[in-house]
């Protein structure tokens, strides 16, 4: 009967009378049988009724018994499953665009605010080093990490250094930075040559500005301006996720708990009580590297929203090992 309420409440957003879910096929008991269940399953804090000649709703301890019990085993529609397909095999570039795009792809399947944690810039090492002159007073500094980023700088220098220096400086950086974490870079030895290592010196502060860097993006906000009543909950909760490291912590957290899904005021975010989330891990070579998940009102189809961010962690984590480029 609390499956049916969920279910039933989750399709139409209206409160659910017992004569309704007596007509329900998977529900073999007489209206009198349901009236009463329901009712006990009101008085143990399961349901709640909104209006006194209203039908019932699920509350947050209702969700987490359906969520934890008895929640069927989610399929992506066909539809769904060959459009998440497809984004991937069609995806080439750069990481932030891959990241970026699965937001889109993750809000247009479930109909909820998509989040997507990528790599920590600082966990990641150095590939390669470019330089290349743009004016003759500034250089574009293209640095290739192993999370499948590319960052790119402008530097400013001195109308002197010339382009042999320029070529000096990648080799010299090349050398002292390849291979190294880009949290333990803050230096290079000197090359004993004031114009190249003022090439090593902007390049190493340019950088600088990347090192505590998690690309977080989110698609799908205005989903949940629909998804409330309330204007004053709109508003808390879209200003709370414009706030990039709330969000990344509370589904580090939540991964920490060992929770794929946090009902309404479970998470801890008060601004976010009306809410729930679902999240997994992103794997890629066998260590977490990033994190996807949505987030919409606890009236959630949540076998549809497990699924569907389940395929996409995991095709985004294979996508990322594999190589965005």
């Amino acid at each position: 009967i609390l499956k049916a309420v969920v279910q039933e409440y989750v399709a139409t957003g209206l409160p659910v009378g017992s004569t309704h879910i007596a007509t329900l096929p998977s529900v073999k008991v007489s209206s009198a049988t349901v009236r009463n269940e329901m009712a006990v399953l009101e008085q143990e804090g399961y349901l709640a009724q909104p209006h006194t000649s209203a039908g019932r709703i699920p509350t947050d301890k209702g969700y987490r018994h359906f969520v934890d019990s008895i929640t069927p085993q989610g399929v992506l529609a066909a539809e769904e499953a060959s459009q998440v397909g497809d984004f991937f095999k069609g995806t080439h570039g750069r990481l932030e665009d891959l990241l970026r795009h699965t937001t889109t792809l993750l809000a247009n399947i479930t109909h909820h605010t998509a989040v997507v944690v990528g790599p920590e810039a600082e966990k990641t090492t150095v590939l390669a080093v470019h330089i290349s002159r743009v004016t003759p007073r500034s250089a574009t500094v293209v640095v290739v990490l192993s999370n499948h980023n590319v960052e790119n700088e402008t530097i400013q220098m001195s109308e002197d250094i010339s382009d042999d220096h320029i070529a000096s400086a990648v080799q010299h950086l090349s050398r002292h930075l390849v291979a190294k974490s880009l949290g333990d870079i803050s230096s290079v030895p000197s090359t004993n040559d004031a114009h190249i290592d003022a090439v090593c010196f902007a390049t190493i502060n340019a950088l600088s500005r990347h090192r505590n860097d998690q690309p977080v993006f989110v698609g799908g906000a205005s989903s949940l301006a629909n998804a409330f009543d309330a204007v004053d909950v709109v508003r808390d909760v879209l200003s709370t996720i414009e706030q990039q490291f709330v969000v990344v912590t509370l589904l580090q957290d939540l991964l920490d708990r060992g929770l794929s899904v946090a009902i309404g005021a479970e998470h801890g975010v008060e601004p976010l009580s009306a809410c729930s989330v679902v999240v997994s891990p992103v794997m890629a070579d066998g260590e977490i590297v990033g994190s996807v998940g949505v987030l919409g009102p606890t009236r959630m189809n949540y076998p549809q929203a497990l699924t569907t961010v389940e395929v996409v962690s995991e095709q985004l984590g294979r996508h990322i090992a594999e190589g965005v480029s």
